[in-house]
């Protein structure tokens, strides 16, 4: 039989999200945001676009602030009060490269977490399909950020701005990775606010396929199909990327 992976740490205090539109966060996060948030943690949200080019037969123009506001819904389901949103990104043509890196960096500074998420930068995500070019992007560059944040070296101009450095972020845990190396129990109530934070999404949700999209039984079968992995019965499960050791170093 094999062992479950083990539990996510949760001896910390501050979360930074950061993903590439809203809705991403929704499809399983959500759930495990919801858990810590319970517990007193604070979890804030970065989202890099406003997801306009997301809805089929809707102008980006109409598109962007509705989305928006359905982000802002979707995280207050979760106790998430701290949604921001970066600006210049285009919704599916984000671009990688210093500049994202620098806003991310920014952020991270401001913010100060202990544990940032964000989602998969593999070309194919779990179960085969192509990842999506912004989720790519996003994802790396947060990973990459996230070491920038304190380098004083790097992005020295945020120095000016009156930002502080910032290494201590812990791990960088990825949704979706692979392999997963940890998981959340979210059964029973974070699981149930994460259905209520996806389904926040009304107009983007009604747009996938002909019938609509119903996030509580994709969401419940995801997490129930997780859930072994980590001996429970509904699990969200991340890649970790450790940050710093815990623990006496490994040579030593």
């Amino acid at each position: 039989m094999t062992e479950p992976i083990p539990a996510l740490p949760e001896d910390w205090q501050r979360c930074l999200v950061v993903a590439a539109h809203p809705d991403d966060i929704e499809y399983g996060t959500a759930s495990a945001v919801a858990r810590w948030t319970a517990q007193g943690k604070q979890v804030t949200y970065l989202l890099v676009t406003r997801g306009e080019a997301g809805i089929d037969g809707m102008h980006p123009d109409e598109a962007a602030p509705l989305r928006e506001r359905e982000e802002r819904a979707g995280a207050g389901e979760v106790g998430v009060e701290i949604v921001e949103f970066l600006e210049g990104y285009r919704d599916g043509v984000v671009e990688g490269g210093l500049g994202l890196r620098r806003d991310i960096t920014r952020a991270i500074r401001r913010h100060k977490p202990e544990v940032v998420i964000t989602g998969t930068f593999a070309i194919t995500m779990r179960g085969g399909m192509t990842n999506q070019a912004d989720h790519r992007v996003v994802g790396l560059a947060a990973l990459d950020a996230t070491r920038d944040a304190g380098n004083r070296w790097i992005f020295p101009e945020l120095a000016d701005e009156g930002l502080e450095l910032w290494g201590g972020v812990r791990f960088v845990a990825v949704a979706a990775g692979e392999p997963p190396t940890h998981g959340v129990d979210v059964t029973g109530l974070p699981l149930e606010r994460g259905i209520a934070s996806l389904a926040a999404h009304d107009a983007y949700t009604k747009g996938l396929g002909a019938g609509g999209f119903a996030p509580g039984p994709f969401l419940t079968w995801v997490a129930r199909q997780a859930g072994p992995s980590v001996g429970v019965e509904a699990a969200v499960l991340f890649a970790v990327h450790q940050m710093t050791f815990d623990g006496p170093l490994p040579w030593e």
